[in-house]
């Protein structure tokens, strides 16, 4: 195999990685509130309008 292929390989398997860290850290436990929050905000009623 010449370089290309090993760049190739190398570059798919970075962004596979992160991709994994990505999908990891969004769906982490500790960041439930953080992540759901806009989501309450959204369906609460507009008070004041």
């Amino acid at each position: 195999m010449n370089f290309a292929v090993w760049a190739y390989i190398l570059f798919t398997f970075s962004l596979v990685v992160v991709f994994v860290f990505i999908i990891f850290h969004y769906y982490n436990p500790r960041r439930k509130k953080e992540v759901e929050a806009p989501k309450h905000r959204m369906l609460d009623d507009d008070e004041g309008r």
